[in-house]
């Protein structure tokens, strides 16, 4: 193809302008709409320093003291298990997993992969996750996906959300929130239970005014709990979401899996916008990026191109199913690990999703993973009998991140645990 021909993509500095003065508009009512809604809680100077205040570990721990929150004495213990280095340091790891082969292995920083667990429903998963950790010396996960409900979370009154967020402090890992406002939460009027599921299909998300009410939502939690990322999955809130942070609030999201992206176009045209409202230092709120199950390495390969092409490669995680829930997700069995090991040599900054166990475990569970239980509230988990088996399954899915990390490990590929539990843990730095 000539030169001539490929030139025919270039986008106009015309073209441009004229979106330039479209959003800039004053009497564009969509950004106007947004800017009522971020006004609500403030300047963007007063927005970004109470979020501040409340990530910040000492606020945190003093906001659950005030609670008297029974997850206070937990965290303590963390910290206490933390500071007496009980956690299998990574030098130690990797010499147990690699034998003899560790004097001649050498691992790469740029191609660490962030071990990734999903979903942490409940802050006590959290404390017997760890103390499994310290027992059989294994990795706890650099990252962690939520998706409880939050007011229901917030209206227990125990703390939980201040309590996460002070055990991710603790322990060196990044998290992601879901907030209620979605596709289930009755945005579409005209949608119901699995008899409408086909309804679903390329519409969920937020319809009509939904767009906002997750800005104002994110904004509640990101002020009020310091919550920072959050899971998005339709394209009108990932635009919004990149406008807030051009705007200076200091938010970051991630693409869910049920977003869809899955061949390299998709991730041109994600992040393309991404690229268009990135800030004059090249950052954006993107920060982890969900592919579609049905992605296979050449995908990834080539959106690691594109990633690479808009400089985003620092800035932008891939994160990558390698086991999913047993049901109501996918056809089982889901394993990826195998191509995990031939990707994971030649694309940066990957974590490796761990959203079920072990094919081995799953299959002999009498009650295996289910998609379908995050959506389960609380009273009706326990009301049930449900919590056990639900924090069974979150333990398999931490005994699949292990088997993941050991097979990264023997294949001379790092591995980005807990930072500040694991010592020696390698970690990229993102947007460096």
């Amino acid at each position: 193809m000539t030169t001539t021909t490929l030139g025919k993509l270039e986008i106009s500095e015309k073209k441009l302008q004229e979106i330039n003065n479209f959003l800039t508009a004053p009497s564009n009512a969509l950004t106007g709409n947004l800017l009522k809604i971020i006004a609500k809680y403030g300047t963007i100077e007063e927005i970004n320093a109470k979020a501040e205040a409340a990530q910040n570990l000492d606020n945190q721990l003093a906001n659950l003291r005030k609670l008297n929150s029974p997850y206070l004495k937990d965290l303590e213990w963390l910290m206490k298990a933390k500071a007496e280095k009980a956690f299998i340091g990574m030098e130690e790891y990797q010499k147990r997993e690699l034998g003899a082969k560790y004097q001649t292995t050498r691992f790469d920083a740029d191609f660490a992969v962030t071990l990734e667990i999903s979903a942490l429903q409940y802050f006590p998963w959290l404390i017997t996750q760890a103390k499994r950790a310290i027992e059989k010396k294994e990795l706890m996960p650099g990252r962690y996906i939520r998706v409880r409900f939050m007011k229901e979370q917030e209206a227990q009154k125990d703390g939980e959300l201040t309590a996460i967020a002070a055990g991710m402090n603790i322990i060196g890992a990044t998290y992601v929130e879901t907030l209620d406002t979605k596709g289930t939460d009755g945005s579409n009027v005209h949608l119901g239970g699995p008899d409408t599921i086909t309804g679903y299909f390329g519409g969920v998300g937020q319809p009509n005014d939904y767009a906002l009410k997750w800005v104002d939502e994110f904004l509640y939690y990101y002020t009020n709990y310091g919550v920072k990322q959050v899971l998005n999955l339709n394209p009108g809130t990932i635009l919004l979401s990149y406008m807030l942070h051009k705007l200076g609030v200091n938010n970051e999201f991630k693409i869910s899996v049920f977003m869809g992206n899955d061949n390299p176009y998709s991730i041109l045209w994600t992040l393309l916008t991404a690229r268009l409202f990135s800030r004059d230092d090249g950052t954006t709120p993107l920060i982890g990026f969900n592919f579609s199950n049905s992605v296979n390495n050449q995908t990834i390969e080539l959106s690691a191109q594109v990633r690479s092409g808009l400089s985003f490669e620092s800035c932008v995680r891939f994160e990558h199913h390698i086991t999913e829930t047993w049901k109501s997700i996918v056809r089982q069995p889901y394993d990826r690990t195998a191509e995990l090991l031939e990707i994971g040599k030649t694309v940066r900054n990957i974590s490796a999703k761990h959203e079920g166990g072990p094919v081995k475990l799953e299959e002999k569970r009498e009650h295996p993973s289910n998609i379908l239980d995050y959506f389960i509230p609380k009273a009706d988990v326990i009301s049930g009998g449900l919590m056990p088996a639900l924090e069974q399954n979150y333990l398999d899915k931490h005994e699949a991140v292990n088997a993941t990390a050991s097979a990264l490990t023997k294949s001379g590929i790092a591995v980005t645990a807990a930072t500040a539990l694991h010592e020696g843990t390698l970690a990229r730095k993102q947007c460096e």
